[in-house]
């Protein structure tokens, strides 16, 4: 058994919420620069420029990347062999998040009420996702989310007969439906499978693998080139303009699900596409 004070998870989660508030991760960036080297539409390609010159800055001068700073997305992997002391661990997670937000300078952006709202003025509660894994540590994972890509997101109950035309169908009509709002050229994070509320979370666990990686299965490996690639002759474009770079990227995550059902989540993030973490 290994014993976590809670006190250092605040510490680690204010520090990941500048650093990913602030800095891209290589493999946004590098799909960034590789669209801007491939992009043939002029006015796109001048919108992936001025996209590459923000990021630059940003981390330059320790600026956030976009003003809406988002919601803080706390995905957290926990070791069976760890207790933590001195404290209850969803406040350490939050004072983490009131610390990092207030301290970098961060938009708070969190309502205390859904319709009644009220701003709670420190981005607090985070929301926060805990999974249990073998061994003696913990990794912390925030995903900041702006809301111009989480309010297009979606999710359908597919009938199993829809099969893969409907799942196809329903991720690109969700993307053509979405146009610029999202600040493309976006990541699609997709779940296909589980339960209502579990395929949603696949969706917005995919958006957290690199956007170069490929799903380990071959079959959907091969789902997500071919969706990526239907996406992208969209032809959408970078914030809208047009132009072959709609999405830099489609993840696939799956869950086994019940006889009668096909779930699908379709999870988009911007270009954007913000996380950070850290193993303690």
């Amino acid at each position: 058994m290994r014993n976590i004070s809670v006190s250092t998870i605040t510490t680690v989660i204010r520090k990941l919420c500048i650093e990913a508030c602030t800095e891209l991760p290589f493999d946004v960036r590098k799909a960034i620069d590789g669209a801007l080297e491939t992009e043939k539409n002029p006015v796109a390609a001048s919108v992936l420029s001025t996209i590459k010159e923000n990021y630059q800055i940003a981390e330059e001068k320790q600026m956030p990347i976009c003003q809406d700073t988002g919601m803080a997305c706390i995905f957290m992997e926990i070791g069976q062999d760890v207790h933590f002391t001195d404290g209850n661990l969803t406040d350490a997670v939050n004072e983490g998040v009131r610390q990092g937000y207030t301290e970098g300078y961060l938009r708070k952006s969190v309502v205390i009420d859904p319709i009644r709202r009220g701003n709670t003025g420190d981005n607090t509660p985070a929301m926060i996702y805990q999974t249990i894994v073998p061994g003696d540590q913990v990794k912390i994972t925030i995903a900041p989310k702006g809301f111009g890509s989480e309010n297009m997101s979606a999710i359908k109950m597919l009938k199993p007969a829809q099969g893969l035309k409907g799942v196809k169908d329903f991720i690109i009509e969700t993307v053509k439906k979405a146009g610029p709002n999202p600040c493309p050229p976006i990541v699609v994070g997709v779940g296909i499978g589980g339960t209502f509320d579990k395929c949603a979370m696949l969706a917005k666990q995919a958006l957290l693998r690199p956007v170069d990686s490929s799903h380990p299965d071959p079959y959907y490996a091969a789902l997500e080139n071919e969706l990526l690639e239907a996406i992208n002759d969209l032809n959408i474009g970078p914030q809208g303009f047009g132009g072959k770079t709609t999405a830099l990227g489609l993840n696939i995550e799956t869950l086994p699900t019940h006889i009668a059902g096909l779930p699908v989540a379709v999870n988009i993030n911007c270009h954007v596409t913000r996380h950070k973490s850290e193993v303690i």
